[in-house]
């Protein structure tokens, strides 16, 4: 137990580190559902569009409408300041789906990674 926290403690060291470096301006936010930690969202409100650096949802909290609440909050708050949502998605995520049902679409491809956006000009009903 003492080794896998140590491991799961530089693990998420390491990846706050390289957000920091990527996207400075982040937020970093806990996602809570009746005052319970269920995930934890990372955006970068930048000029042009709103990156989602990360956004995990617990895997028991999963499938409940967390994830697509949260991410029609972002498309209308991009409705609203005219810029894209955009999110790196791994190509074996089964929340592709999810991204894919909102009207995300693939605009670029890094190996395992699909660069993911929604365009308010392409607002689907």
């Amino acid at each position: 137990d003492e080794q896998r926290h140590a491991f799961v403690s530089s693990q998420f060291a390491a990846q706050q580190s390289y957000y920091a470096q990527i996207y400075p301006e982040a937020d970093h936010s806990l996602i809570l559902v009746e005052g319970r930690p269920v995930g934890r969202l990372y955006l970068a409100r930048q000029e042009d569009q709103l990156r989602i650096a990360d956004i995990t949802i617990l895997p028991e909290d999963r499938n409940a409408g967390i994830g697509s609440y949260l991410l029609k909050e972002l498309q209308e708050e991009a409705l609203s300041s005219g810029k894209p949502v955009l999110i790196y998605v791994e190509t074996f995520n089964p929340s592709m789906r999810l991204f894919e049902r909102l009207g995300f679409q693939q605009i670029e491809e890094q190996g395992i990674h699909l660069l993911m956006r929604w365009s308010p000009n392409a607002r689907q009903t």
